[in-house]
């Protein structure tokens, strides 16, 4: 069935391709829906963007949530349950969808889609990087266009009809729930389930970030969300700190330090992390600003040198028992004499005495 139509608002123009069944459901506030979508250009070849089917999971919304791409609404409530239609939507209703389509793809790529919206905004990533990270997405988002949205509704739940999760929560409930998530993640830790903790944490930063992106940057509503959201991620840090996710700990608490340099905090987390990775004259270097931000930290940082000093000591040891390696012979010559008096002359190309003590110390 070929139906061409225009809906009541500007710059949109839908085509039935199959028809539904049954009544328009009602798509309330809360209402969840769930459909299948594939994203098109509006040039020779219909080139494909986004196709939910090809990732193999369909797309869920809540309405009344500010999805980013809040047209989605639109399109999906003038459909029945089956029906398969496709939407012609100018420039005016297409401009963010970049911003969406890095998040989904995110997601089917099994990746985090908050660090994924940890630290800041999808916005605000571009800007700071220049790039979403998907050349055809970054053309699009410097030169929005029109596009095709085909959609299949494949059903309609009532808020009474299924357990919302955070992100299905409104703006209010979410903040009630971020202190309720904070404290659960703290006692988990205190009883050392840290990849528990990590979850709650995880879910609360999902709810200040959805409802931050809402407020103007800089602006003291978005100031006093980002405090709590760097309070949750440097929790979240601690726990993988306990896992031995260092590596992830210096990435998380750099952004946090990129936007604040002032977190002592995140300057002490990435010392011990640098510190359990063997990055030395980093590790140093973080936990002496530490020092400079905030003198009352001294013990800590203290103890933590200690160690640091320790394990140097230790290391400086072992390469110099390496390097008093002995030969089999009644001469029991130190490895590097041998190689001065003995091996060195015979060898055209030979390393001097000082490369090949650099070389052991490889080992």
């Amino acid at each position: 069935m070929q139906d061409t139509l225009l809906l009541g608002s500007e710059g949109i123009k839908k085509t039935i391709l199959h028809g539904g069944t049954g009544e328009i459901p009602k798509f309330i506030t809360g209402a969840k829906v769930t459909f299948h979508f594939r994203t098109q250009l509006c040039d020779d070849d219909r080139t494909v963007i986004d196709d939910s089917k090809v990732v193999g999971t369909p797309m869920e919304v809540v309405i009344g949530n500010m999805f980013k791409l809040d047209i989605w609404e639109t399109l999906l409530s003038s459909m029945r349950i089956g029906e398969v239609a496709e939407f012609w939507c100018d420039t005016i209703h297409t401009g963010v969808y970049p911003l969406v389509s890095k998040s989904m793809r995110r997601i089917a790529e099994g990746k985090d889609p908050v660090e994924w919206q940890m630290h800041t905004c999808g916005m605000a990533n571009m800007f700071a990087y220049h790039s979403l990270g998907y050349d055809d997405l970054d053309e699009l988002m410097k030169e929005p266009k029109p596009l095709y949205f085909i959609l299949e509704l494949l059903k309609v739940q009532q808020p009474s009809e299924y357990n919302r999760e955070s992100w299905a929560l409104s703006d209010e409930e979410r903040l009630k729930v971020v202190p309720v998530l904070h404290g659960q993640g703290n006692k988990l830790y205190k009883q050392g389930r840290y990849q528990e903790a990590t979850q709650k944490y995880k879910e609360a930063i999902i709810c200040i970030k959805n409802v931050q992106t809402k407020e103007k940057a800089w602006e003291a509503p978005w100031l006093k969300l980002e405090k709590t959201a760097n309070t949750l991620t440097l929790n979240y840090c601690q726990c993988l700190l306990r896992m031995e996710e260092y590596y992830e700990v210096i990435e998380h608490t750099s952004d946090i330090i990129n936007q604040h340099p002032g977190s002592v905090k995140a300057f002490y987390l990435r010392g011990k992390a640098h510190m359990e990775v063997w990055n030395e004259a980093e590790a140093r270097q973080d936990f002496s600003r530490v020092l400079d931000l905030d003198p009352g930290m001294k013990k800590a940082v203290k103890r933590e040198l200690a160690v640091l000093n320790g394990e140097t000591e230790a290391m400086a040891g072992e390469e110099a028992k390496n390097l008093s390696i002995h030969l089999p012979g009644p001469e029991k010559l130190p490895l590097i004499n041998y190689w001065n008096d003995f091996v060195g002359p015979m060898c055209l190309n030979a390393p001097s005495a000082r490369e090949l003590k650099c070389w052991l110390c490889c080992f």
